[in-house]
Protein backbone atom coordinates (compact mmCIF):
# COMPACT_ATOMS: atom_id res chain seq x y z
CA UNK A 1 0.00 0.00 0.00
CA UNK A 2 1.52 3.44 -0.78
CA UNK A 3 0.59 5.99 1.59
CA UNK A 4 1.40 9.91 1.74
CA UNK A 5 2.66 11.43 4.67
CA UNK A 6 1.49 14.89 5.01
CA UNK A 7 3.77 16.80 7.88
CA UNK A 8 6.92 14.35 8.31
CA UNK A 9 8.56 16.13 11.30
CA UNK A 10 8.58 14.73 15.19
CA UNK A 11 5.22 12.68 14.95
CA UNK A 12 4.95 12.00 11.19
CA UNK A 13 8.68 10.26 11.22
CA UNK A 14 7.91 8.46 13.79
CA UNK A 15 4.66 7.02 12.70
CA UNK A 16 6.00 6.80 8.85
CA UNK A 17 9.24 4.75 10.51
CA UNK A 18 6.87 1.83 12.21
CA UNK A 19 4.71 1.91 8.69
CA UNK A 20 7.99 1.29 6.58
CA UNK A 21 9.70 -1.23 9.19
CA UNK A 22 6.18 -2.76 8.81
CA UNK A 23 6.69 -2.93 4.72
CA UNK A 24 4.12 0.22 3.67
CA UNK A 25 5.25 2.23 0.91
CA UNK A 26 5.83 6.02 2.07
CA UNK A 27 5.88 9.44 0.65
CA UNK A 28 7.19 11.41 3.15
CA UNK A 29 6.18 14.81 2.37
CA UNK A 30 7.09 18.50 4.56
CA UNK A 31 8.40 21.85 4.33
CA UNK A 32 11.40 20.82 6.33
CA UNK A 33 13.71 20.50 3.11
CA UNK A 34 16.89 19.57 4.51
CA UNK A 35 15.17 16.85 6.34
CA UNK A 36 13.54 15.51 3.14
CA UNK A 37 16.76 15.73 1.17
CA UNK A 38 18.49 13.43 3.93
CA UNK A 39 16.27 11.10 3.93
CA UNK A 40 15.59 10.59 0.46
CA UNK A 41 19.44 10.43 -0.01
CA UNK A 42 20.68 8.61 3.08
CA UNK A 43 17.71 6.58 4.56
CA UNK A 44 16.00 7.19 8.19
CA UNK A 45 18.00 6.63 11.34
CA UNK A 46 14.83 5.36 13.90
CA UNK A 47 15.19 4.65 17.15
CA UNK A 48 12.70 2.91 19.60
CA UNK A 49 13.56 4.09 22.88
CA UNK A 50 15.40 2.91 25.07
CA UNK A 51 17.48 0.43 22.88
CA UNK A 52 15.74 -0.34 19.54
CA UNK A 53 17.91 1.24 16.60
CA UNK A 54 16.88 0.68 12.97
CA UNK A 55 17.91 2.08 9.89
CA UNK A 56 15.03 2.26 6.97
CA UNK A 57 15.70 3.36 3.34
CA UNK A 58 13.44 3.46 0.32
CA UNK A 59 11.15 6.63 1.80
CA UNK A 60 10.17 8.86 -1.39
CA UNK A 61 10.23 12.78 0.37
CA UNK A 62 8.99 15.57 -1.60
CA UNK A 63 8.26 19.05 -0.06
CA UNK A 64 4.41 19.03 -1.46
CA UNK A 65 2.09 16.71 -2.61
CA UNK A 66 2.12 18.45 -6.23
CA UNK A 67 3.72 15.43 -8.15
CA UNK A 68 4.22 12.27 -6.18
CA UNK A 69 1.05 10.86 -7.79
CA UNK A 70 -1.91 9.30 -6.60
CA UNK A 71 -1.71 7.29 -3.30
CA UNK A 72 -3.94 4.66 -1.66
CA UNK A 73 -4.10 6.45 1.56
CA UNK A 74 -3.01 10.06 2.94
CA UNK A 75 -2.31 10.64 6.54
CA UNK A 76 -2.13 14.14 7.86
CA UNK A 77 0.39 14.83 10.98
CA UNK A 78 0.86 18.31 11.05
CA UNK A 79 0.24 20.27 13.31
CA UNK A 80 -4.08 21.09 14.10
CA UNK A 81 -3.57 24.44 13.00
CA UNK A 82 -2.40 23.39 9.47
CA UNK A 83 -4.48 20.69 8.85
CA UNK A 84 -7.35 22.76 6.56
CA UNK A 85 -4.45 24.05 4.66
CA UNK A 86 -2.98 20.18 4.61
CA UNK A 87 -6.35 19.07 3.53
CA UNK A 88 -6.60 21.64 0.14
CA UNK A 89 -3.21 20.55 -1.01
CA UNK A 90 -3.60 17.18 -1.63
CA UNK A 91 -6.19 16.70 -4.26
CA UNK A 92 -2.85 15.77 -6.66
CA UNK A 93 -2.03 12.71 -4.79
CA UNK A 94 -6.39 12.00 -3.90
CA UNK A 95 -8.10 9.25 -6.45
CA UNK A 96 -11.42 7.56 -6.44
CA UNK A 97 -10.00 5.11 -3.82
CA UNK A 98 -8.12 7.10 -1.17
CA UNK A 99 -8.70 7.21 2.00
CA UNK A 100 -7.93 10.18 3.69
CA UNK A 101 -6.13 9.79 7.44
CA UNK A 102 -6.18 12.31 10.66
CA UNK A 103 -4.16 11.24 12.68
CA UNK A 104 -3.57 14.51 14.82
CA UNK A 105 -4.60 14.49 18.37
CA UNK A 106 -7.54 17.41 18.90
CA UNK A 107 -11.66 17.82 18.10
CA UNK A 108 -12.09 19.15 15.35
CA UNK A 109 -10.01 17.68 12.69
CA UNK A 110 -13.28 15.30 11.52
CA UNK A 111 -15.45 18.50 10.78
CA UNK A 112 -12.05 19.69 8.47
CA UNK A 113 -11.48 16.64 6.82
CA UNK A 114 -15.45 16.73 5.98
CA UNK A 115 -15.53 19.72 4.26
CA UNK A 116 -13.55 18.31 1.49
CA UNK A 117 -14.15 14.92 1.31
CA UNK A 118 -17.19 12.46 2.26
CA UNK A 119 -17.72 10.34 5.29
CA UNK A 120 -17.11 7.23 3.72
CA UNK A 121 -13.52 8.26 2.81
CA UNK A 122 -11.89 9.61 5.94
CA UNK A 123 -10.52 8.42 9.11
CA UNK A 124 -9.45 9.77 12.71
CA UNK A 125 -7.17 8.54 14.66
CA UNK A 126 -4.86 9.73 17.65
CA UNK A 127 -1.70 8.68 19.03
CA UNK A 128 -0.18 7.68 22.66
CA UNK A 129 3.31 8.05 22.01
CA UNK A 130 6.48 10.10 22.48
CA UNK A 131 7.99 11.51 19.43
CA UNK A 132 11.52 13.57 18.62
CA UNK A 133 12.63 14.63 15.83
CA UNK A 134 16.64 14.57 16.49
CA UNK A 135 17.65 16.01 13.50
CA UNK A 136 17.23 15.70 9.66
CA UNK A 137 16.78 11.78 8.97
CA UNK A 138 16.77 10.74 12.80
CA UNK A 139 13.50 10.54 14.71
CA UNK A 140 12.72 8.48 17.90
CA UNK A 141 9.70 7.30 19.47
CA UNK A 142 8.90 7.00 22.89
CA UNK A 143 5.86 4.45 23.37
CA UNK A 144 4.13 4.22 26.38
CA UNK A 145 3.53 0.32 27.02
CA UNK A 146 0.10 -1.44 25.28
CA UNK A 147 -1.61 0.25 22.16
CA UNK A 148 -0.11 3.38 21.31
CA UNK A 149 -2.50 4.03 18.34
CA UNK A 150 -6.22 4.06 17.65
CA UNK A 151 -8.05 4.74 14.52
CA UNK A 152 -11.71 4.48 12.46
CA UNK A 153 -13.63 4.81 10.04
CA UNK A 154 -16.14 8.44 10.24
CA UNK A 155 -18.67 5.94 8.43
CA UNK A 156 -17.86 2.35 8.32
CA UNK A 157 -17.44 0.72 4.75
CA UNK A 158 -15.65 -2.13 3.10
CA UNK A 159 -13.03 0.61 1.13
CA UNK A 160 -12.31 2.50 4.34
CA UNK A 161 -11.83 -1.03 6.63
CA UNK A 162 -9.39 -2.69 3.86
CA UNK A 163 -7.15 0.66 4.18
CA UNK A 164 -7.65 0.36 7.92
CA UNK A 165 -6.54 -3.03 8.41
CA UNK A 166 -3.80 -3.00 5.91
CA UNK A 167 -2.52 -0.02 8.01
CA UNK A 168 -2.89 -1.66 11.04
CA UNK A 169 -0.94 -5.23 9.64
CA UNK A 170 1.98 -2.61 8.85
CA UNK A 171 1.60 -0.62 12.19
CA UNK A 172 1.83 -3.61 14.38
CA UNK A 173 4.76 -5.63 12.15
CA UNK A 174 6.54 -2.31 12.25
CA UNK A 175 6.93 -2.78 15.77
CA UNK A 176 3.51 -0.26 16.75
CA UNK A 177 0.63 -1.71 18.64
CA UNK A 178 -1.87 0.02 16.29
CA UNK A 179 -5.75 -0.47 15.99
CA UNK A 180 -8.15 -0.56 13.54
CA UNK A 181 -11.30 0.15 15.82
CA UNK A 182 -15.14 0.61 13.94
CA UNK A 183 -16.44 2.76 17.03
CA UNK A 184 -13.77 5.48 17.61
CA UNK A 185 -15.14 8.23 19.03
CA UNK A 186 -14.51 7.02 22.71
CA UNK A 187 -10.98 6.53 22.27
CA UNK A 188 -10.86 9.60 20.51
CA UNK A 189 -12.12 11.67 23.30
CA UNK A 190 -9.91 10.15 25.81
CA UNK A 191 -6.85 10.53 24.01
CA UNK A 192 -8.07 14.59 23.66
CA UNK A 193 -8.99 14.97 27.11
CA UNK A 194 -5.49 13.89 28.39
CA UNK A 195 -3.50 15.86 25.82
CA UNK A 196 -6.41 19.25 27.17
CA UNK A 197 -5.10 18.25 30.75
CA UNK A 198 -1.32 17.64 30.13
CA UNK A 199 -0.30 20.23 27.14
CA UNK A 200 -0.87 23.46 28.66
CA UNK A 201 -0.55 22.36 32.16
CA UNK A 202 2.97 21.34 31.58
CA UNK A 203 3.20 24.26 29.06
CA UNK A 204 2.18 26.88 31.38
CA UNK A 205 4.23 25.25 34.46
CA UNK A 206 7.58 24.28 32.17
CA UNK A 207 7.59 21.50 33.87
CA UNK A 208 7.47 17.35 32.05
CA UNK A 209 4.64 15.65 32.56
CA UNK A 210 6.35 13.03 35.26
CA UNK A 211 7.38 16.40 37.32
CA UNK A 212 3.96 18.02 37.24
CA UNK A 213 2.03 14.37 37.97
CA UNK A 214 4.48 14.66 41.45
CA UNK A 215 3.44 17.97 42.11
CA UNK A 216 0.10 17.30 44.07
CA UNK A 217 -0.73 21.21 43.25
CA UNK A 218 -0.29 20.28 39.18
CA UNK A 219 -1.73 16.98 39.79
CA UNK A 220 -4.94 18.59 40.93
CA UNK A 221 -4.77 20.65 37.93
CA UNK A 222 -4.34 17.51 35.65
CA UNK A 223 -7.58 15.81 37.12
CA UNK A 224 -9.39 19.36 37.12
CA UNK A 225 -8.86 19.34 33.23
CA UNK A 226 -10.01 15.60 33.46
CA UNK A 227 -13.23 15.91 35.44
CA UNK A 228 -14.34 18.70 33.44
CA UNK A 229 -13.44 16.82 29.69
CA UNK A 230 -14.80 13.77 30.92
CA UNK A 231 -18.52 15.88 31.73
CA UNK A 232 -18.31 16.86 28.13
CA UNK A 233 -17.74 14.03 26.46
CA UNK A 234 -20.86 12.50 28.55
CA UNK A 235 -23.07 15.51 28.06
CA UNK A 236 -22.51 15.49 24.09
CA UNK A 237 -23.47 11.25 24.46
CA UNK A 238 -19.63 9.63 24.05
CA UNK A 239 -19.30 6.32 26.18
CA UNK A 240 -16.41 7.43 28.17
CA UNK A 241 -14.99 6.23 31.15
CA UNK A 242 -15.63 7.72 34.44
CA UNK A 243 -13.34 10.61 35.48
CA UNK A 244 -12.23 8.60 38.72
CA UNK A 245 -11.33 5.74 36.66
CA UNK A 246 -9.64 8.24 33.47
CA UNK A 247 -7.37 10.03 36.48
CA UNK A 248 -6.18 6.53 38.06
CA UNK A 249 -5.51 5.52 34.64
CA UNK A 250 -3.46 8.93 34.00
CA UNK A 251 -1.45 8.51 37.22
CA UNK A 252 -0.12 5.08 36.25
CA UNK A 253 1.06 6.01 32.52
CA UNK A 254 2.42 9.39 33.88
CA UNK A 255 5.01 7.05 35.77
CA UNK A 256 5.81 4.92 32.36
CA UNK A 257 6.96 8.13 30.63
CA UNK A 258 7.85 10.96 33.33
CA UNK A 259 10.50 12.67 31.63
CA UNK A 260 8.57 13.14 28.31
CA UNK A 261 8.14 17.11 27.47
CA UNK A 262 5.37 17.52 25.03
CA UNK A 263 4.94 19.37 21.76
CA UNK A 264 2.92 22.39 23.55
CA UNK A 265 5.82 22.72 26.52
CA UNK A 266 8.54 22.73 23.27
CA UNK A 267 6.15 25.30 21.07
CA UNK A 268 5.81 27.54 24.12
CA UNK A 269 9.39 27.32 25.60
CA UNK A 270 11.75 26.72 23.28
CA UNK A 271 10.31 27.12 19.62
CA UNK A 272 7.95 30.30 20.52
CA UNK A 273 5.38 29.03 18.08
CA UNK A 274 1.69 28.99 17.98
CA UNK A 275 0.39 26.03 19.73
CA UNK A 276 -2.85 23.86 19.44
CA UNK A 277 -4.44 25.21 22.65
CA UNK A 278 -7.46 25.75 20.17
CA UNK A 279 -8.01 22.16 19.30
CA UNK A 280 -7.56 21.25 22.89
CA UNK A 281 -8.82 22.44 26.01
CA UNK A 282 -10.13 25.54 24.23
CA UNK A 283 -11.86 22.97 21.86
CA UNK A 284 -13.54 21.51 24.89
CA UNK A 285 -14.37 24.86 26.93
CA UNK A 286 -16.44 25.76 23.27
CA UNK A 287 -18.17 22.35 24.03
CA UNK A 288 -18.84 22.91 26.98
CA UNK A 289 -20.69 25.76 25.54
CA UNK A 290 -22.16 23.88 23.41
CA UNK A 291 -23.87 21.53 26.05
CA UNK A 292 -24.20 23.56 29.17
CA UNK A 293 -21.01 21.83 30.49
CA UNK A 294 -19.05 24.36 32.68
CA UNK A 295 -15.32 24.04 32.01
CA UNK A 296 -13.46 26.71 34.31
CA UNK A 297 -9.82 25.31 34.10
CA UNK A 298 -10.01 24.42 30.35
CA UNK A 299 -11.21 27.97 29.91
CA UNK A 300 -8.49 29.70 31.85
CA UNK A 301 -5.72 27.77 30.89
CA UNK A 302 -6.95 28.75 27.07
CA UNK A 303 -6.14 32.13 28.39
CA UNK A 304 -3.03 31.85 29.68
CA UNK A 305 -1.49 30.14 26.78
CA UNK A 306 -2.91 32.34 24.24
CA UNK A 307 -1.41 35.20 26.24
CA UNK A 308 2.11 33.67 26.30
CA UNK A 309 2.18 32.71 22.71
CA UNK A 310 0.93 36.31 21.68
CA UNK A 311 3.78 37.83 23.90
CA UNK A 312 7.12 35.64 22.97
CA UNK A 313 9.02 38.65 22.10
CA UNK A 314 7.83 40.94 25.41
CA UNK A 315 8.65 37.90 27.97
CA UNK A 316 11.23 38.63 30.94
CA UNK A 317 12.76 35.29 30.30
Amino acid sequence: MRIAMIGSGAAGSVFASYLRRGGADMVLVDRYKEHMDKVARDGMDFTIDPDQHYHLDGFETACSPDGIGVVDAVIFLTKATQLEEAVKSVSPCVGPDTVLISLINGLGNEDILLRYYPAERCMIGSGSIGTVLDGPGKCTSYPNFGVIMNFGPLKENERVREVGLQLQEHFQTGGADARYREDILPLLWWKIIKNSSHSPVCAVLRLSVGDVDKDPYGRELYDRIIREGVAVAKAKGVNIMDAEDFIKHDIEQCSENPKYINSMTQDMCWKKLPTEIDMLAGALSEQGKLYGVPTPTCDVFTLIVKAIQGNYDKQIF
